[in-house]
């Protein structure tokens, strides 16, 4: 369990992921499966989300699931551009991460008050990162990286700083309970 010291400088809402403990990361074709699927993974124990912005759709699908779906801790995935950040804002994302880092959309996202987690695959990335205020991460592509293992070596050197991670791609039911007992992951 990490320890309210190692969360200072973590904002709330991604404190809020580590209680969820979990994100289903989901790709929408159709737009009306959105709030359905949302309210299928809440009432499934599923409170947090990551809905990535692949397809036309994605936009409007976060809007319906943040003024249908309350509950849902609602995130933004595939976030590339400053538009995308402002869009995913004003949709109602609580949250957005990116597979890379693009010290420009950090930035925006600083800006327009949305937690942003970049994404990383060195230590070069973290440092970057760290140096424009970022705290929480994305860990991609995991299993090409080393997965659990390859992260907490990766991080090792960073740990004392309270950096934690998102991991993604590659991880599976296999997996997945040697990524949460992991102190340096998030969600």
């Amino acid at each position: 369990m990490i320890g309210t010291a190692a969360m200072e400088g973590i904002d709330p809402v991604f404190e809020e992921l580590r209680e969820a403990g979990v994100a289903a990361v989901v790709t929408i074709e159709d737009e009306g499966q959105a709030v359905p699927l949302a309210r299928a993974l809440l009432a499934g124990g599923v409170r947090a989300m990551e809905l990535t912005l692949r397809t036309p759709v994605a936009i409007e699908a976060i809007r319906n699931i943040a003024r249908d779906v309350p509950g849902m801790l609602l995130g933004a995935g595939t976030v590339l551009t400053r538009k995308q950040v402002e869009l995913v804002r004003e949709s109602g994302a609580q949250f957005a991460v990116a597979p890379g880092f693009n010290p420009t959309v950090v930035r925006a996202a600083q800006t327009a008050g949305l937690p942003f987690a970049p994404g990383v695959a060195t230590p070069s990335d973290i440092e970057a990162a760290l140096e424009i205020g970022c705290h929480v991460l994305k860990f991609f592509p995991a299993g090409d990286l080393g997965g659990c293992r390859g992260l907490e070596n990766m991080a090792a050197p960073y740990r004392h700083l309270g950096l934690r991670f998102i991991p993604l791609g590659g991880v599976t039911r296999d997996n997945l309970g040697e990524y949460l007992a992991s102190l340096d992951v998030l969600a």
